[in-house]
C-alpha cells in the first residue's frame, strides 16, 4: 500500500443520524429523492502501512457503530463535499493528533470530507442538491479521482503600489474603485497626502492596514462622524428638542462644548455623566478596550472581597450571514476573548438574533443568499457548538423573527466574566517591553473581515468573500481561558488584547504608541500567507500581552503548561511608528499620530421624519385568537433551540433557561453565581438581560430603544434583582446609512430614545457594539437598538416566572405611558423598588413581564412550568395588548400598593380562567410549542424501547470487594484533555468531600512535552485512589466520535499499565459525560479493563433526537452494590444533562447481562417513576433508560448526568433538583 491512502467510513443503520438530517433537508427541494446515504471520507497522508493499522480502528473507525470501506462504496448518483484549502478543519485536526499520539509521526495530514450518495434524483436535481449542501465560502465539490495534499504555496512579494503618491484625482479615483476598499475616496486622498509627506508610495499591506484600521468595525466611524444640521419634524418634534435639548445640557456640564456632536458622544455621554455626578462610582475606567467593567463585592464562604464583573456584546451579521456556523461561533468566540483579555473567567452567555421566516420554502430564498431556515439551523449548531465545547453556561436564547432581517441576519452574542481585583495588574507599556503572541495559529481565515463586515453586502457576496470569515476553535479558547485562571499568570500581564477585527494590525496595532512587530514568528496554519495576510489575518482564539522583558520566558513557560503555544512577537519602542517586518523587509512603516487620525474627520446633515405613532393590532379575546398569537413565530416557545445550548456547565446556573417541574416556563434571563475556585457556598450572582422589539422601532425607533431599556431592566426585576445596580451596554444594528440625512435620522432617534431612558432610569450604558451594514439591494434591517443590562445580585433573592402554589395571589401591574408614548419612568422606579423589597420580604415569588400578546399570553407562559391553573378576572383591553413595562406578580401574601390590581389567584388545576372563560393548560402548550417543531424538534421521530423484567436485576452473583483503606485525605487526580471543561466543577465536588485534588493538562505541542505529560499523569495515577474523568469534549468531539482522543491516550501503554494498576490496588475510577464516552469506549466499562472492542460491545451513540441536548432529568439509582451508590438504592435525583451523544446502545443480550450482573446502576424515569424511553424523561433515548452503568469489580462508575454542578441554591426554578453525591460516597471509601 501507498503511504497516502483514502478511505470511506459508513455509520450503521441505527447510528446514522447525519444521513436522514439531510434526507429532510433535500426533500424540501426535491420531493422525489426516495434515500440518502453520507459516508465520512479521510485523505490520509506520510502514513505507513503499519501505522495505518495501528489507528485506523481507534481514529477512524468504531468497530461497533461503523463500517470501513477502502473504495468508494457509491453506487448510484453522488458527490463529495470538503472544506475550501486553509478552513479549519477540527476533524482533521483531531485526527492527526490522535495519530501522533499513537504512533509519534507528527508529518501525517489528514484531510476529511463527505460522499453523500442519492436515490431518486436526477442529474438536474444533484444541481439543485449542490447549491443546497455546499456553501461555497467555505466548501468545494471534492474530486474523488484526485489523491494529494494541495501544495503548499510560495507567498507572494508584497507589492510597493508605484506612482501612488504622483496619481491625479482620475488615477487616484480608479485606484479605489478597483482595490474595493472600505474606506472612503476621501480618506484614500488623505493617505495619498500623508505618503507625499513620507516621500515614498505605500505598500500594499499598508493600504490594508489603513483600511482595516480605520474601517467602521474597528473604528466606528459611522458612529464618530460629525453631525450637523440636525433637524426634527413630525409629531414627535417637541419631544425630540426636549431630550436633544438635555443631552446639550449635559454636555456643557461635561465641558464636551467644543466637541463634536455624533452617535458616539450621545451613546456614550450618560455613563460620563453619572460617573462625574458620583452615580457611577464603580465603573472601572482603563486604556484597555476590553469589555465594561465595574468593581462589586462577592460574597462567598461567609466572606467577602473586591471583584471586577466584566460584560460584553458582540456582533457577527455579516459572517453568519454568509456562512453561518463559522460565523456564529467566532461571534461567540469573540465575545468571549474581550472580557477574558481583561483576565476574567467567562462563565455566562445569552444569545439574540434575528431572522425572516424561517419557515418559508426554500424556493422563497432571495438570489445570492442561504435559505432562511438554512441560516437560522447553521448559525445555532455553530454557537451552540462553540459554547458548548468551551464549556460556557448558555442559559439565554431567543431569536426574533423579522422581514427585515431578510436583508441580514442579526447574530449577537452576550457575555460575562469576573476576576478578583487582586488578580489583575495594569500598567502602561514602556520602552522594551515583550508582547507575546499566544494560542490559535495564523491562517487566511478572517483576512479582510473587518473591513468585509463594513461593507454593504450584495448578491455576489456568498461567492465572493470565503476568506472574511473566521473559523472557531473552542479547544484553543478554553485552553486560554484555564491559562487566566491562573493569578500567577495573570500578574505578569501589563497590557492585553484578544485578537479581533483587524488582526495583529489592530491588536498589536493598539497595545502601544511606538512597535515594531516581527511576522515572521507567527505561528501559521499552513504555509503560503504573504506579509499582508499576515498582518491582517483575523485568525480566532489569539491574545497579545505585554509583559516586562524579564517575565518573558516565565510567561512562555505558563502557556506551555497548558499545551499553548507562544512566541514574542513584538518590542515596545520609542520611534513613534508602528513598524511591521517580514522577511527582512519593512513592509509597515506608520506614524501613530496619523495612524490615530481614523482618516477624514467626517460630516453628515441629519434629518429625523421617520417616526410615528406606534399602532399594534390588538385582537379581541377569544380562544381562537390565544391560540394564534400563542403559536405566533415571536411568542412560539422555542425550546428545541434553547436545548441545543449547554446551560448547567460551570456549576454556577441559579435558575435553568426553562423552569417549573415540567421545566416548560421561559426564564426571564440569565443568572449565575460567580465562578470563584474552591468555594463551598457562593451568594453573589450576575444577572443579564435583554430587551427589543422589532415591531414598535420599526414605526418608531424613539420608543423603540426607550422600551428596549425598559424591557431588560424589568426583566433583571423580575427575576429579583435591584435595578440600581443595573449597568447597560447597547447593540446597534442598522441599515448602510450613505450620506442620506433622513436614513441618519434612525440611529439618532434610537439613540435619543436611549439616552432619555437611562436619564430617567438613572441607568448608564457603559458599553456598546454597533453594527452598520444592514442593507441588502433594497432590503434593510429593522431600526435594531438592544439594551443589554447586567447587575450584581444575590442568591437568596433570585426568583423565577413559573407559578409556585395553589391559591397565591396574582397582580398585575398595568404600565401606562406618557402622553408622548414615552414610558412613564417613575412609576417604573417605583414598582421595581416596591417588588424588590417585596422579594426580599419572602413575599413575591414569581414576576413576569408583559410583551407579546399580552397578559394572557404570559399568565400562560407562566402555568406551563408546573401546569398550575389560574383564575383571573381583568378587563378585556389588556389580554393580548403589547404593553413593555407591565408585570404580573405572584406573590404568597396580600399586597399593598395602589401601582397594583388584584387579578385572581393560582388554582391547582390544569385550566386557566379568564373572565369565566376556560382554557386548557395542554391546549394552550400544544399551541405554543408546536410551531417550530420540525426546525427545532423536541421529539425524536423514531425511539426504540427495550423492557427487562425487573426480577433480573442482580441474580447473578457479583464479587465486589470491600477494602478498609484508613487514608485521611484521599487523592482524587483529574486529567484534563484538549476540550474537557467540566474539571473545576468535578474537583470542586470531590475537594469539598475532604479529597486533595490534582489536575494536569495534557500537553502534545511537541512529542517531547507528550512524552513528559503522559509520564506525569502517570505518576499522579500511582499516587491517587481516585481517577475522575471529567465532562467536556475531549478533541471536539472528533474525529467523528465522542472520546476518542481520550480513548487513544488511555491505549497509551504506560497510561493503561497506570490505569489497570491503580484498579488492582482497589482504586476507583469515575467518568461523567465525556468521562464515560471514555470509560465504555476504552472497554473499563462494562469489562473492567482498557481493551479493544468488537462489533457487540455497548457504546453511546448519537441522541436519537440528533442533536445536542440540555436539560434536567429523574435517575433512579437500582442498584448500589458499588462504593459510588453505596446506600442510595431507589433514590431519585433530578440532575442536569448535556451531551450530544448518550444514547447507550447495544443488544438485549448485552442489556440483560448487564442487568443480570447488576451493572445497570442507574436509570432515566418519568414523573410516575417508570423507566423512561424516550423524550422528555430520557432525552437521549438509551435503551432500558440507562444513564450509568458500573465495573463487574464496582470500583468503576460511568454516567452522562452531571451531579457535579448542582449545588444548594442553583437550579432553583426546577423544583425537585437536589444532590446526588457520590463524590462523598467516593471519597468516604478510602478513609
Amino acid at each position: 500500500m501507498s503511504n497516502n491512502k483514502r478511505i470511506f467510513v459508513e455509520k450503521k443503520g441505527v447510528f446514522d443520524v447525519e444521513s436522514p438530517k439531510i434526507f429532510d433537508e433535500v426533500k424540501a427541494v426535491v420531493p422525489s429523492i426516495k434515500n440518502v446515504k453520507v459516508y465520512n471520507v479521510y485523505d490520509i497522508f506520510n502514513l505507513n502501512d503499519g501505522e495505518f493499522e495501528k489507528v485506523v480502528k481507534s481514529t477512524f473507525v468504531d468497530p461497533v457503530t461503523d463500517i470501513l470501506h477502502e473504495e468508494n462504496p457509491a453506487t448510484t448518483i453522488h458527490f463529495a463535499m470538503e472544506f475550501l484549502p486553509g478552513q479549519y478543519d477540527q476533524r482533521a485536526d483531531s485526527a492527526q493528533q490522535c495519530i501522533a499520539l499513537l504512533t509519534e509521526n507528527e508529518k501525517s495530514k489528514v484531510r476529511s470530507g463527505k460522499l453523500i450518495e442519492f436515490e431518486g434524483v436526477s442529474d438536474a436535481d444533484i444541481v439543485k442538491i449542490k447549491d443546497l449542501l455546499i456553501n461555497k465560502v467555505e466548501s468545494q465539490e471534492k474530486d474523488l479521482a484526485v489523491l494529494n495534499i494541495p501544495a503548499d504555496e510560495i507567498p507572494s512579494k508584497v507589492l510597493i503600489h508605484e506612482g501612488f503618491i504622483s496619481f491625479d484625482d482620475a488615477q487616484l479615483e480608479d485606484f479605489y474603485n478597483n482595490h474595493g476598499f472600505a474606506l472612503g475616496l476621501d480618506d484614500l486622498k488623505f493617505i495619498q497626502e500623508y505618503f507625499k509627506t513620507e516621500e515614498r508610495n505605500p505598500t500594499e499591506t499598508e493600504l490594508k492596514v489603513l483600511d482595516t484600521y480605520w474601517s467602521d468595525h474597528c473604528r466606528h466611524t459611522t458612529f464618530e462622524t460629525e453631525l450637523s444640521n440636525i433637524e426634527f419634524e413630525g409629531q414627535f418634534k417637541h419631544t425630540l428638542e426636549t431630550i436633544f435639548n438635555d443631552y446639550i445640557e449635559k454636555r456643557k456640564f461635561l465641558g464636551r462644548e467644543l466637541k463634536p456632536i455624533s452617535l458616539m458622544d450621545l451613546a456614550t455621554v450618560c455613563g460620563r455623566y453619572f460617573h462625574k455626578t458620583g452615580n457611577l462610582e464603580n465603573l472601572v475606567v482603563s486604556d484597555e478596550i476590553n469589555a465594561c467593567t465595574i468593581q462589586i463585592e462577592a460574597e462567598y464562604d461567609g466572606k467577602k472581597e473586591p471583584w471586577y464583573l466584566l460584560f460584553k456584546n458582540e456582533t457577527h451579521n455579516h459572517p453568519t450571514e454568509i456562512e453561518p456556523f463559522g460565523g456564529a461561533s467566532t461571534c461567540l468566540g469573540g465575545a468571549i476573548r474581550d472580557p477574558l483579555s481583561g483576565r476574567s473567567f467567562v462563565f455566562q452567555a445569552m444569545r439574540l438574533t434575528g431572522a425572516a421566516d424561517v419557515l418559508e420554502a426554500v424556493d422563497q430564498t432571495l438570489p445570492g443568499k442561504l435559505p432562511q431556515k438554512t441560516i437560522t439551523k447553521q448559525a445555532a449548531n455553530g454557537y451552540s457548538s462553540y459554547g458548548n465545547q468551551i464549556g460556557l453556561a448558555t442559559t439565554m436564547v431567543s431569536e426574533i423573527y423579522d422581514e427585515g432581517y431578510k436583508a441580514k441576519r442579526m447574530e449577537v452574542g452576550f457575555v460575562t466574566g469576573a476576576v478578583p481585583v487582586d488578580w489583575v495588574r495594569r500598567e502602561k507599556p514602556e520602552v522594551g517591553d515583550s508582547i507575546i503572541i499566544f494560542g490559535g495559529a495564523t491562517g487566511r481565515d478572517g483576512v479582510g473581515g473587518a473591513s468585509g463586515s463594513s461593507k454593504e453586502q450584495d448578491e455576489t457576496s456568498i461567492h465572493t468573500m470565503s476568506s472574511e470569515v473566521q473559523k472557531g476553535n473552542a479547544v484553543e479558547e478554553r485552553k486560554i481561558q484555564r491559562l487566566f485562571r491562573n493569578p500567577e499568570v495573570t500578574r505578569l500581564i501589563k497590557k492585553s488584547n484578544d485578537f479581533g477585527a483587524g488582526g495583529v494590525s489592530v491588536a498589536i496595532g493598539e497595545i502601544a504608541d511606538s512597535l515594531d512587530i516581527n511576522l515572521d514568528v507567527l505561528p501559521l496554519k499552513y504555509e503560503g500567507l504573504n506579509g499582508t495576510e499576515l498582518a491582517i489575518s483575523e485568525s480566532q482564539e489569539r491574545v497579545a500581552v505585554v509583559v516586562d522583558p524579564k517575565d518573558k520566558e516565565q510567561f512562555i513557560k505558563f502557556c506551555e503548561d497548558e499545551n499553548i503555544v507562544a512566541v514574542e512577537v513584538a518590542k515596545v519602542t520609542d520611534s513613534g511608528r508602528m513598524q511591521m517586518f517580514w522577511k527582512g523587509d519593512k513592509i509597515v512603516d506608520l506614524s501613530r499620530a496619523f495612524l490615530d487620525t481614523n482618516g477624514c474627520a467626517k460630516s453628515q446633515e441629519v434629518k429625523i421624519t421617520h417616526l410615528e405613532e406606534v399602532k399594534e393590532e390588538t385582537q379581541s379575546f377569544n380562544e381562537e385568537n390565544f391560540l394564534k398569537i400563542l403559536a405566533d413565530k415571536n411568542v412560539a416557545s422555542q425550546k428545541g433551540l434553547l436545548e441545543m445550548f449547554d446551560g448547567s456547565v460551570g456549576g454556577t446556573t441559579v435558575a435553568m433557561p426553562l423552569g417549573g417541574k415540567y421545566q416548560q416556563t421561559l426564564m426571564e434571563g440569565s443568572v449565575q453565581t460567580l465562578p470563584i475556585l474552591g468555594a463551598k457556598d457562593i451568594e453573589t450572582v450576575s444577572l443579564a438581560s435583554w430587551g427589543f422589539d422589532a415591531g414598535i422601532s420599526k414605526q418608531n425607533s424613539l420608543l423603540g430603544s426607550s422600551y428596549a431599556v425598559v424591557e431588560s431592566v424589568a426583566k433583571i426585576v423580575a427575576m429579583g434583582g435591584d435595578y440600581k445596580n443595573i449597568r447597560l451596554s447597547f447593540q446597534e444594528y442598522f441599515e448602510k446609512l450613505g450620506q442620506n440625512p433622513e436614513k441618519w435620522g434612525k440611529p439618532l432617534a434610537s439613540l435619543l430614545g436611549a439616552y432619555d431612558a437611562q436619564i430617567n432610569l438613572g441607568l448608564a450604558a457603559i458599553g456598546g457594539k454597533d453594527s452598520m451594514s444592514g442593507t441588502y439591494q433594497d432590503l434593510n434591517v429593522p431600526p435594531t437598538l438592544i439594551s443589554f443590562a447586567c447587575a450584581n445580585g444575590e442568591k437568596k433573592n433570585i426568583i423565577s416566572p413559573e407559578f409556585k402554589n395553589e391559591g397565591n395571589k396574582l397582580y398585575f401591574f398595568n404600565h401606562i405611558a406618557q402622553e408622548n408614548g414615552l414610558p412613564n419612568y417613575e412609576s417604573l422606579k417605583a414598582i421595581f423598588e416596591f417588588i424588590f423589597e417585596n422579594i426580599k420580604a419572602g413575599k413575591i415569588i414569581s414576576v413576569k413581564t408583559v410583551k407579546e400578546g399580552g397578559v394572557a399570553v404570559s399568565l400562560a407562559k407562566m402555568s406551563f412550568g408546573n401546569k398550575l391553573g389560574a383564575e383571573i378576572t381583568i378587563d378585556d383591553s389588556v389580554l393580548l395588548a403589547k404593553n413593555i413595562g407591565s408585570l404580573i406578580i405572584e406573590s404568597k401574601e396580600e399586597l399593598s400598593s395602589t401601582a397594583l390590581q388584584l387579578i385572581g389567584e393560582v388554582k391547582d388545576s390544569k385550566i386557566i380562567t379568564i373572565n369565566n372563560a376556560e382554557f386548557a393548560i395542554e391546549k394552550l402548550l400544544a399551541a405554543n410549542t408546536n410551531t417550530f417543531e420540525n426546525l427545532f424538534p423536541t421529539i425524536e421521530k423514531e425511539k426504540l424501547t427495550v423492557e427487562l423484567d425487573s426480577k433480573l436485576n442482580s441474580i447473578n452473583p457479583r464479587n465486589i470487594i470491600i477494602k478498609k483503606h484508613g487514608i485521611a485525605q484521599p487523592k482524587v487526580f483529574a486529567p484534563v484533555f484538549p476540550g474537557t471543561n467540566c474539571e473545576y466543577e468535578t474537583l470542586n465536588a470531590f475537594q469539598k468531600e475532604g479529597a486533595i485534588v490534582s489536575s494536569l493538562p495534557l500537553k502534545n505541542i511537541s512529542h517531547q512535552l507528550l512524552e513528559e505529560s503522559i509520564d506525569a499523569w502517570v505518576e499522579e495515577i500511582r499516587t491517587s485512589q481516585i481517577l475522575a474523568f471529567s465532562g467536556g469534549f475531549s478533541a471536539g468531539d472528533e474525529p467523528d466520535g465522542s472520546a476518542k482522543f481520550i480513548v487513544n491516550v488511555l491505549k497509551n501503554e504506560k497510561m493503561k499499565n497506570a490505569v489497570h494498576e491503580l484498579l488492582e490496588r482497589d482504586g476507583m475510577i469515575i467518568g461523567i459525560c465525556n468521562g464515560f464516552q471514555a470509560l465504555v469506549k476504552s472497554g473499563l466499562l462494562p469489562y473492567g479493563q482498557i481493551k479493544d472492542l468488537d462489533e457487540n460491545s455497548p457504546t453511546l451513540a448519537h441522541n436519537a433526537i440528533r442533536r445536542h441536548i440540555s436539560q434536567m432529568v429523574n435517575v433512579k439509582v437500582v442498584n448500589d452494590e458499588s462504593p459510588w451508590l453505596k446506600g442510595m438504592k431507589d433514590q431519585v435525583f433530578t440532575i442536569p444533562i448535556s451531551h450530544g451523544e448518550g444514547r447507550f446502545m447495544a443488544s438485549q443480550e448485552e442489556l440483560e447481562k448487564l442487568y443480570k450482573n447488576g451493572q445497570v446502576a442507574t436509570q432515566y424515569i418519568d414523573f410516575d417513576g417508570n423507566i423512561a424511553h424516550g423524550m422528555p424523561f430520557n432525552p437521549n433515548n438509551s435503551l432500558f433508560g440507562i444513564e450509568g452503568i458500573t465495573s463487574p469489580c464496582g470500583k468503576i462508575y460511568g454516567r452522562m448526568g452531571h451531579p457535579e454542578r448542582f449545588a444548594e441554591g442553583l437550579m432553583k426554578n426546577i423544583p425537585t433538583a437536589n444532590y446526588h453525591n457520590i463524590f462523598k460516597n467516593g471519597v468516604e471509601y478510602f478513609k
